[in-house]
């Protein structure tokens, strides 16, 4: 693998913790090193992995299904009787879900910004905190807590920062977006292989059928021929049909 493919892999890595972890907390930082993309992993395998009983490994599993970035497949143990499950992470679902969870913080900050630009906010310099311009009337412009005046907030700065996080998040969604389209396209590649490798699945049967009608039909013939020997019989031919000779025609007898 080159540097650049680590790198990738490191950063879509990056972006299904943070959506694994948005889910299900700090357990999203375990569980990702125990759930594969490409394959179903036995649920009590993951449950041992995590150090966790098989019931809280399913809760935190369904939590993670709820938001579809996961999926499951299960088999019943024939002697016992239960089922057991099989996980498998969903990457471009836990994409997906990371993009519109980045554009909805997008939304709040856009929002925070354009209020901070138009209204107007003071705060006790005192306890440190922020009071809208309507709550400062209410509050008479003092301190509830400690009895200090409200001083005028410089909202300068927290714009600069608030602008500065919202640079942050569209970028993120530049580089997520990325991520999905290489994961699409990836999964495109795997369907073609998969429809290929049916095809030709189809062919072999085809050519299989075949072979097995032509072996019948030549031992069907040889029984035939077995048969035919044994007995001394030989096909019947239709006798050929006997020519009928012309008579002359009688001639009439002249009167007199």
């Amino acid at each position: 693998m080159n540097p650049k493919e680590k790198k990738d892999n490191k950063v879509k890595k990056e972006f299904i913790m943070e959506s694994l972890t948005a889910v299900i907390g700090k357990q999203g930082e375990e569980i990702i090193d125990f759930l594969d993309p490409e394959k179903y992993v036995n649920e009590f395998i993951i449950a041992k992995k995590l150090d966790n009983t098989i019931n809280q490994t399913r809760n935190i599993l369904y939590r993670l299904s709820e938001h579809g970035l996961v999926s499951s497949t299960r088999k019943k143990d024939k002697r016992k009787g239960w089922y057991t499950y099989f996980w498998k992470l969903e990457t471009l679902r836990t994409l997906n879900f990371l993009k519109e969870m980045t554009k909805k913080r997008i939304e709040q900050i856009t929002h925070q910004i354009q209020s901070r630009e138009v209204k107007t906010f003071y705060v006790c310099e005192r306890c440190n905190i922020e009071y809208n311009e309507e709550n400062a009337l209410l509050h008479d412009f003092t301190c509830s807590e400690c009895g200090n005046v409200f001083a005028l907030k410089d909202n300068t700065k927290v714009i600069r920062e608030l602008k500065r996080n919202l640079e942050k998040h569209e970028k993120q969604v530049e580089a997520i977006n990325s991520e999905i389209e290489e994961e699409k396209e990836k999964g495109d590649k795997k369907k073609t292989k998969e429809i290929k490798k049916e095809e030709k699945e189809k062919v072999k049967k085809r050519m299989e059928k075949k072979r097995e009608r032509d072996l019948k039909k030549k031992s069907e013939e040889k029984s035939a021929k077995k048969i035919l020997k044994a007995t001394g019989k030989k096909k019947k031919t239709k006798p050929a049909k006997k020519k009928m000779k012309k008579l002359p025609a009688k001639k009439a007898k002249s009167k007199r």
